[in-house]
């Protein structure tokens, strides 16, 4: 049985299957320092917020051995906008050279993942956001304080 190509060109070429490895002191570690949200997670949530995301979180997982540093949840309000905060997302940062490693879920829209190693993007539509509730989920994991949108 032959595997069916990705629905999205750009992850194609994403890391094949195997256990994820991070270098040590590489970008993300030398952006987590201290107690400000690495760039590139200001700058996805910046491009949430200017396509209007409602319910913008940040959640620092550094503390809870989780897979990944921190979330970034947001919600869109039907499937057009949830798609245009993801695209909006993946533009900010590829313009500065970080590209998801991973992306899921573009088809339906209604739960968008966004992998970028240090930290992972979740753009929900309402429904799903309420059914999942990944900020329960991950309750022991503090919540970030982001700069304004307008910064």
């Amino acid at each position: 049985m032959s595997r069916t190509p990705s629905a999205r060109a750009k992850t194609a070429g994403g890391p094949g299957p195997g256990p994820r490895t991070r270098k040590a002191g590489g970008k993300a570690a030398a952006d987590t320092a201290g107690h400000e949200p690495p760039i590139a997670l200001v700058r996805a949530a910046r491009a949430a917020a200017e396509k209007k995301a409602t319910d913008v979180v940040a959640l620092d997982l550094r503390q809870v051995q989780a897979f990944t540093d921190f979330f970034l949840i947001c919600t869109g309000q039907n499937t057009r906008q949830v798609r245009a905060i993801a695209d909006a997302v993946e533009a900010a940062l590829g313009k500065h050279g970080e590209k998801p490693a991973h992306v899921e879920g573009y088809d339906r829209a209604n739960w968008i993942l966004l992998d970028y190693f240090s930290f992972v993007v979740h753009v929900f539509a309402p429904e799903a956001r309420a059914f999942y509730d990944i900020e329960r989920l991950w309750g022991s994991a503090s919540r970030l304080s982001l700069p304004d949108a307008a910064g």
